[in-house]
């Protein structure tokens, strides 16, 4: 099983990282996230406030990629690329975690992601 290193999950919930999709005829798309919570040793959480094109993508192909750095990655370039599944929960628990995280804006829904693939970069 895939698990998220403590230094991994630092890098995760202390950056904005890229989240990527892509649509039914493999355009990508790719945006960026923050406020993202690590909620347990292969899943991360991601709230949908404004994400209607990254929404369409995922009830369409649920695989998606996430890249994060660190921010001096000038003097020690650490990154990561995870790779995973999307379940999108628009009421229960995973909502109200999002809801709590992202105060003032809406959560529209909770993208809960699995990871299945994480690569070091650089």
């Amino acid at each position: 099983m895939i698990e998220i290193s403590s230094e991994l999950k630092k890098l995760i919930e202390g950056n904005v990282l890229a989240f990527a999709t892509v649509d039914e005829t493999g355009n990508p798309h790719c945006i960026a996230v923050g406020d993202v919570k690590v909620i347990s040793s292969n899943q991360i959480l991601v709230g949908d406030n404004y994400m209607a094109e990254t929404i369409r993508n995922i009830n369409k192909n649920n695989n998606v990629a996430l890249v994060v750095w660190n921010k001096e990655w000038e003097k020690e370039g650490i990154g990561f690329e995870l790779k995973g599944t999307v379940e999108i929960f628009k009421k229960g628990k995973w909502i109200e975690k999002v809801k709590e995280i992202h105060k003032g804006f809406p959560a529209k829904c909770a993208i809960l992601i699995t990871v299945n693939k994480i690569k070091k970069l650089a």
